[in-house]
């Protein structure tokens, strides 16, 4: 490291707004700090990575296990071995000081690459559920990095390497954190915003319209929703609400989501990490569904690290009912001060400098 080449960490991540914001923050913390940045992702990643902080990006093969059958086992391992053989490759042009992953199945070939190398490696675990491709690499790194306190590590033998750092979320979010929650106000505008992910959800389209049609229709005026749905769905949507001469915002995406979100009094959404990273450190009430058909689990457990503290409600989806959420929806529009104490609550849960904290880690572990 003393010959002059500049300092380059590569961050590899799954191609979702759930692995790249993350790692986006880190970049920027880093970037800070004099160090250059490469992402390694896959195709997914052009519609989130705008913002990333990274030279280049690289797109890595990679696969999950689809299927159980010889067939499927033989193909996604000659893909993962194709993307290992990439990723080595890419570490002997780049050389970087440290690899750090952020999940997802694109971060596989590069970590086991750097493994092989002799690279140091860094995985950060969002969910309060360690994911699958973590999972499969925690025994094979060099540190890990937990975004939530008490994360199932399965392996006791892992507990002396791994570190809590807190989920680190962009800049825009810490922007939107520094505006106080804009209290409900008797008989003023309530403000919703509606979104499924980073990439909308068809239940949000489904459910939210009726329920909204069965609130009080004295509360209509008073409503300013903003929605995030599929392009398939938009029309509907729209639809529904003009029908009601409700105010609506609908749209397949927001790209100043953390803004909308500090302007908003009750979120309704899933409950992926970076989501409940962002409404905790922004501090807004939420009604969180969690995704049912996830193997692990893991937004379910996410959505419970916020209604443990009474910053969230948590609906599962066999729960999410137009009529219970209508009656969810009614309840806090008459409680200002219970939305207020759950804003509160919220914000205590959020952690504003974990991009920094895992930055220093990531350090550390490279010794640079």
């Amino acid at each position: 490291m003393g010959t002059g080449r500049a300092r380059l960490v590569l961050v590899a991540a799954g191609g979702t707004g759930g692995h790249l914001f993350p790692a986006e923050a880190l970049g920027v913390a880093l970037t800070r700090r004099g160090i250059a940045l490469d992402l390694a992702t896959d195709a997914r990643a052009a519609h989130y990575g705008g913002n990333f902080p990274a030279r280049e990006t690289h797109i890595i093969p990679s696969s999950a296990l689809i299927g159980r059958d010889p067939v499927a086992v033989i193909k996604t391992g000659a893909i993962i071995g194709a993307g290992i053989a990439t990723a080595w490759g890419l570490l002997l042009k780049l050389r970087p000081i440290v690899v750090v992953g952020f999940g997802g199945y694109p971060t596989i070939p590069p970590i086991l690459a750097a493994r092989l190398r002799g690279i140091p490696t860094v995985i950060h675990e969002q969910n309060a559920v360690m994911g699958r491709a973590n999972r499969l690499l925690a025994p094979y790194v060099t540190a890990i990095a937990t975004g939530i306190r008490g994360v199932d590590l399965n392996e006791p033998k892992l507990a002396p390497k791994t570190t809590w750092v807190g989920n680190p979320v962009r800049p825009a979010v810490i922007l939107a954190a520094s505006k106080p929650y804009n209290a409900l106000e008797p008989g003023g505008p309530l403000r919703i915003l509606i979104f499924g992910g980073s990439q909308g959800a068809r239940i949000m389209a489904e459910i939210v319209p009726p329920a909204i049609r069965q609130l009080e229709p004295a509360l209509y005026p008073r409503l300013h929703v903003t929605q995030q749905a599929r392009d398939e769905d938009v029309a509907a949507v729209k639809k529904a609400y003009a029908d009601l001469r409700i105010s609506a915002d609908v749209a397949p995406f927001f790209s100043d989501l953390p803004a909308r979100m500090a302007a908003t009094h009750i979120v309704i959404s899933r409950s992926g990490a970076s989501t409940v990273a962002e409404l905790a450190a922004i501090g807004r009430p939420s009604i969180l569904v969690p995704l049912p058909n996830a193997l692990d689990q893991d937004q379910m457990a996410n959505a419970g690290v916020l209604e443990k503290v009474g910053g969230a409600i948590r609906l599962p989806q066999a729960e999410f009912t137009p009529a219970r959420l209508a009656s969810e929806i009614s309840a806090l529009a008459a409680e200002p001060a219970r939305l207020a104490v759950m804003a509160v609550a919220a914000r205590a849960a959020g952690t504003l400098d974990a991009a920094e904290r895992l930055a220093d880690l990531v350090l550390r572990v490279a010794k640079a």
